[in-house]
């Protein structure tokens, strides 16, 4: 079902959104890795998704697998809940594992989308996760999701890109590294984000 969904939203992208994916060759062939993007728009995971070469773990607010349809639909497209605004022990240790063993997780590190289309503060949780599995961080500029529909865009183009992996080792988290973590992550999505 996975790839289904995959190939069929990148082709959908591609004809009405030029889409356009920079970078993809930074994503490892194998092991595990967190792709971390800035979050503008609900098209965001599906992007990033159809963009990605490998299949990807999305970590989803918790309230979205409230209707039972959809939350039958989103788990078999390899998302699981997280509990936001405080340390979600169980999805974290479900992170850590899925990492340590080899997959992808997909994550955005501000915890909500951006209004404004800024980048805002990042959460502690994702330094605390790569941390604990020692593996890269895949920073990603999403641009172009939040225009569809506004200020007289209809069909944006999209662009993904991803950059060069911050190679992270594991080791204990304490306050210092996961804000140092936090604060790269965010330089390095930002300088993505002005690059043409």
């Amino acid at each position: 079902m996975y790839s289904f969904f995959k190939i069929l939203l990148y082709y959908f992208f591609k004809v009405f959104f030029r889409f356009k994916i920079i970078g993809d060759e930074h994503i490892p062939a194998s092991g595990g890795a967190v792709i971390a993007a800035n979050h503008i728009s609900l098209w965001d995971p599906p992007v990033i998704g159809a963009a990605c070469t490998r299949s990807i773990n999305f970590m989803a607010k918790e309230e979205l697998f409230a209707i039972s349809a959809f939350k039958w639909i989103i788990t078999k497209l390899k998302a699981f809940p997280v509990r936001r605004g405080a340390a979600d022990r169980t999805a974290i240790r479900h992170a850590i594992s899925l990492l340590k063993n080899g997959e992808i997780l997909g994550v955005f590190p501000e915890g909500t989308r951006s209004i404004t289309g800024e980048l805002g503060k990042p959460e502690p949780g994702i330094a605390m996760i790569v941390l604990k599995a020692g593996v890269p961080i895949i920073p990603v500029a999403i641009i172009g999701t939040n225009k569809v529909f506004r200020g007289g865009c209809i069909l944006p183009q999209f662009i993904i890109k991803f950059g060069k992996p911050i190679i992270i080792k594991e080791e204990k988290a304490d306050k210092e590294m996961m804000e140092k973590i936090s604060n790269t992550i965010m330089l390095e999505i930002s300088c993505l984000l002005k690059e043409r």
